[in-house]
């Protein structure tokens, strides 16, 4: 028999009020009693009655997720974690590929929400003046991810600068001088990653070196990988290399094995996101990250807010990083 909102409350201790909250992301509940609920919701495989919810409120217990590249690791963590977070909500998640110049994609989503086929959208722009998520434009319930900071929506992300300064900081206190960066593109993730890389440089008082910023054109294993060998074949190697992400750090690792490279007893590399594949890498990857599942929840409870209540005032949230240390750096 399917499980109803008072089995899961009595199982929980709660009101059913307080099951419906937690569900639908309406009102703040406090964290131990939302953990309380959401136990119970998978112990008794709560799956809501999506049809008389819509009769009720003219919802369709559908959101969309759409992000520029679906094929890296990255993506599909975050889409794994968003989809099992959703469903615990109610809802279905329609996932979307917008690509690098995903305005015109995005302008489609954001008409299909205005015209309630979705209750919301999750979007992750590459860049701020291409995106269709602009001041003065009618916005449906929508919610930004990554790096592009675009004031007409709420917001949730990563420091970039800081993480990207945190990383340079670990490979400079580990004596290196000649750090290269592997990534360099038209996005604001970049531009950002670029200025925590080149913040350190300038925080330690040291040079930096504009030979050594290696431009791609694609942010996954074979873009680091092309992007790496051919910077090789024209340059001395680096002491380290920041990778602008994990895939790119794979596709370099190639690279420097390829050239006879030992990482990381001649070059120190270091990547960015934290995938679940970086600590598997031979040597395992030093990386910084966030906390994918909290990344999910948070964007998750941020649009179902969203969707509550259309008018209110636009947020902007910011999820900490970890740097997980790792052995493809060389210590001193």
């Amino acid at each position: 028999m399917r499980a109803t909102v008072r089995d899961v409350a009595r199982l929980a201790g709660v009101s059913p009020k307080t099951v419906s909250n937690v569900v639908n992301g309406f009102v703040p509940v406090r964290p131990e009693t939302r953990e309380r609920v959401q136990r119970a919701l998978v112990a008794l495989d709560y799956v809501p009655n999506l049809s008389a919810r819509g009769l009720r409120n003219g919802r369709t217990g559908v959101i969309t997720l759409a992000l520029p590249n679906l094929s890296t690791s990255y993506s599909a963590e975050l889409a794994h974690h968003i989809v099992r977070q959703a469903k615990r909500r109610g809802w279905t998640v329609q996932i979307e590929e917008t690509g690098t110049q995903g305005s015109h994609h995005e302008a489609e989503l954001l008409s299909r929400a205005r015209e309630h086929l979705v209750d919301g959208l999750i979007l992750n722009p590459v860049l701020l003046e291409t995106s269709a998520v602009q001041r003065g434009v009618s916005l449906p319930p929508v919610v930004l991810i990554g790096e592009v900071d675009q004031p007409a929506a709420d917001h949730v992300w990563i420091d970039n600068v800081g993480a990207s300064q945190a990383l340079v900081r670990l490979l400079l206190a580990s004596g290196h001088r000649r750090i290269g960066i592997l990534g360099v593109m038209q996005s604001a993730s970049s531009r950002l990653r670029e200025h925590g890389y080149r913040q350190a440089f300038v925080e330690a008082r040291l040079p930096i070196d504009p030979s050594l910023e290696i431009g791609c054109s694609r942010w996954d294993a074979e873009g680091g990988y092309r992007a790496t060998r051919s910077w090789l074949a024209l340059n001395e190697p680096p002491d380290a290399l920041f990778c602008f992400t994990d895939s790119l750090a794979l596709g370099a690792l190639h690279a420097f094995a390829e050239a006879g490279l030992r990482v990381p007893d001649q070059v120190s590399v270091v990547g960015y996101d934290d995938v679940p594949e970086a600590a598997h890498l031979t040597p395992p990857l030093t990386t910084v990250g966030v906390d994918k599942a909290v990344l999910a929840e948070t964007v998750l409870a941020r649009l179902a807010q969203r969707i509550s209540d259309p008018d209110g005032p636009v947020s902007a949230e910011t999820i900490p990083f970890v740097v997980a240390e790792r052995d493809s750096v060389r210590s001193r």
